[in-house]
């Protein structure tokens, strides 16, 4: 049987273990993020976590414009 969506359980370093150390390496780089941003600027941590979500925020809009600038038109 073809299956067009594996399974979670299928993909590479699944499972319940390999998920939490993923989030927990996330965790841990958002929060070397934030507090440098925090650090360096000089404002609190809810502050500097607005700030990097507006990063975020602003590299996905130009990620979209270029994608949609870039992308081939479709002819009605």
């Amino acid at each position: 049987m073809f299956k067009a969506f594996p399974l979670p359980q299928s993909k590479r370093g699944g499972g319940f273990i390999g998920e939490m150390i993923r989030w927990f390496i996330m965790v841990a780089i958002y929060d070397i993020c934030i507090g440098t941003i925090a650090s360096v600027l000089g404002v609190s941590r809810l502050v500097a976590s607005l700030i990097f979500l507006g990063i975020l925020l602003s590299i996905t809009a130009v990620g979209y414009v270029i994608r949609q600038k870039t992308g081939t038109p479709v002819d009605d």
